[in-house]
């Protein structure tokens, strides 16, 4: 038996329904301040340093997350079964 349930909803009605936030003002806060450093540093434009201060963060969280994943893995393989004949 193959049951199908259909929902017409808009984002924003399922961001209502879940409590999620409506980030629709941040996102264009966030565009208009890139744009603003785009035109004003035209010659000297580097996307690099563009973003940095939105990617900062997020990349000290991701390389966590790898140190603890690489550790996690590193000591899986070295412990010694504790369970005896």
């Amino acid at each position: 038996m193959k049951v199908t349930v259909a929902f017409d909803i808009t984002p924003e009605e399922v961001r209502k329904v879940f409590g999620l936030p409506d980030v629709e003002a941040f996102q264009r806060q966030l565009m208009d301040d890139i744009r603003e450093r785009m035109t004003a540093g035209v010659e000297g434009y580097d996307p690099i340093k563009l973003f940095q201060p939105y990617v900062t963060g997020t990349m000290a969280s991701w390389d966590m997350f790898q140190k603890l994943m690489t550790n996690a893995a590193g000591l899986s393989g070295t412990q010694a079964p504790t369970h005896k004949p």
